[in-house]
């Protein structure tokens, strides 16, 4: 009995250990489970931080490529890098190779090596100006040079374009400035976020996280440098702003220290006209006075601008003297015309109002004098006899070059005090006539109708010997016969007004004719022929063509 009861004990002892195990068999699977599902939802975790960072990185890297001009600078600096150690490990295995190259292979090698070597050597000079610094062109400010000096009123000009173009530079480097900084804001978050990712996966992102500390110092010692490069780049453009200033405005004072003397001078000078006009009543006198005020009016503003503007007058003079050569070959003809404006205004010999004939080109021109500016004299064409013999035109407005003064015929029918020519009419009669008494009526006509340019003369006359060398001073009319071949010619001189010839000569022409005609024993001769006819078998004699 009792071993049974020994039995029975073990047995459930047995039942109880076995079912003990059961249940912590159970327990230790529930716990394994709960720990990988653990495990499981962090990887998961883990892995959704990773791409929210993946995702923000993508982010970041577009907003950074916007800042291109940065970027491609230091992406071009890494590659000139990049090729410069490419191109050390490359001479490094040419060196090795031509030293111990035995095979053919190890040949093959070495002349596709210093092919390599020959590219690489071009891009390092294509790139020696990115390899040197990685920012040197963006943070180095433009050149500012001297402040030009303002020294005439064109000058303003250049130097308000150069106060534009300044600011335009400054704002630029201004510009780049912020870009930089807008970048670094961005590259910090990125390394932010690789710091992030590097805690999570170590191995994975360590090389990235120290390429991009780098980059980011790189950068950061490009804002420093651009901040106290700015600083010292804006006081040097206040110095620059400040110098063309203080010279435009010193410019501008003298500007309006010139109008106001220029204007002073205008109205004194248009005081002084009005007083000509006033009390010079001659109209050839007014003239020349008011022509005399302009120049010296003009020429006075001249000389007070040309010494307000030039500093040094003698180097002017100098210059001058050289250039004149030239001026006088190159300019002959306006440098002539100059002179000749000079004598014809100081020398007398031709006024505005005066009646000349200019011989120019062949052409006999008569007309009387409008203006004479500083290049040519303009005269304006009247009906002369010279019109209606050679011309056949009149009215026409002519311009002659003041050099013709040196060079051509220039005859002035009004010189001085005169205002009347000779001028002549001629007329033939027969052989037969009564010639004497043709003679006198002829003078008496001429006396008759020239007596008033004859006393006018006379007058004049004596007023030019205050001038000149006067012998002959007669003045009255003078009658001339000439025996010609159809009948004599009798020729009328007379005194007439330089400005009307032809009223007079064609009054005197027709009193004449029709003196001629209510004589008896004057004929006025013209060429005819007399023909004398017979009946007889002989040849007539001939006869010489006669006038009757």
């Amino acid at each position: 009995m009792k071993q049974l009861q020994k039995l029975f004990f073990i047995l459930l002892l047995c039942m109880v250990s076995l079912h003990a195990e059961d249940v912590s068999t159970v327990a230790e699977s529930n716990e394994t489970i709960a720990a990988k599902n653990d495990v499981f939802a962090r990887e998961a975790l883990i892995q959704e931080q990773i791409k929210q960072y993946q995702q923000e990185l993508k982010r970041l890297d577009s907003q950074i490529s916007d800042e291109n001009v940065w970027v491609k600078s230091y992406a071009s600096y890494l590659t000139s890098l990049e090729v410069k150690n490419n191109l050390e490990k490359i001479k490094k295995r040419i060196k090795w190779l031509s030293k111990h190259a035995k095979k053919s292979s190890d040949m093959d090698e070495l002349t596709g090596l210093i092919s390599k070597e020959n590219i690489l050597a071009s891009q390092i000079d294509k790139l020696k100006g990115d390899s040197s610094a990685p920012f040197s062109k963006l943070i180095t400010p433009p050149k500012i040079g001297e402040a030009p000096k303002i020294s005439n009123p064109l000058e303003i000009f250049t130097g308000l374009s150069l106060i534009k173009t300044i600011d335009a530079n400054y704002e630029d480097y201004q510009k780049r400035k912020e870009s930089l900084n807008s970048l670094i804001i961005l590259l910090r978050k990125e390394l932010a976020l690789y710091k992030k990712l590097s805690k999570i996966s170590p191995q994975q992102y360590k090389n990235i996280l120290v390429q991009k500390q780098t980059e980011l110092e790189r950068f950061e010692r490009a804002l420093d440098t651009m901040n106290v490069t700015l600083n010292v780049y804006q006081k040097r453009l206040e110095i620059a702003k400040i110098s063309i200033n203080k010279g435009i405005e010193k410019q501008v004072y003298k500007l309006i220290k010139i109008g106001i003397a220029v204007l002073v001078v205008f109205i004194v000078f248009f005081l002084l006209k009005l007083v000509v006009k006033k009390y010079i009543t001659d109209n050839e006198r007014f003239y020349m006075a008011n022509k005399i005020i302009t120049f010296t009016n003009f020429t006075i503003i001249i000389l007070i601008v040309f010494f307000n503007y030039i500093e040094n007058v003698s180097y002017l003079v100098t210059i001058l003297g050289f250039a004149s050569a030239g001026i006088a070959i190159a300019m002959k003809d306006w440098f002539m015309s100059i002179l000749g404006w000079l004598v014809i205004v100081f020398g007398g010999s031709v006024h505005v109002g005066d009646r000349i004939r200019v011989d120019m080109d062949g052409k006999k021109y008569v007309g009387d004098v409008l203006d004479i500016s500083l290049l040519r004299m303009t005269i304006l064409e009247d009906i002369t006899l010279t019109s209606i013999m050679q011309n056949r035109r009149a009215g026409r407005i002519v311009f002659i070059p003041n050099n013709y003064i040196f060079t051509q015929m220039i005859a002035n029918y009004t010189h001085y005090s005169l205002k009347t020519v000779w001028d002549g009419v001629k007329i033939t009669i027969t052989f037969d006539s009564n010639h004497k008494k043709a003679m006198h009526i002829v003078k008496e006509i001429t006396k008759k109708y020239s007596k008033g340019y004859t006393d006018i003369t006379r007058k004049q006359l004596n007023k030019l010997r205050q001038h000149y060398s006067l012998k002959n001073t007669n003045v009255e009319p003078r009658i001339y016969s000439f025996i010609e071949s159809n009948g004599l010619d009798i020729e009328a001189w007379y005194l007439t007004n330089a400005y009307g010839t032809l009223t007079l000569r064609s009054t005197i022409s027709s009193e004449i004719v029709d003196a001629f005609n209510a004589e008896d024993d004057i004929t006025i001769a013209y060429p005819t022929q007399k023909l004398h006819l017979s009946m007889q078998s002989e040849e007539p004699t001939a006869h010489n063509n006669e006038i009757v």
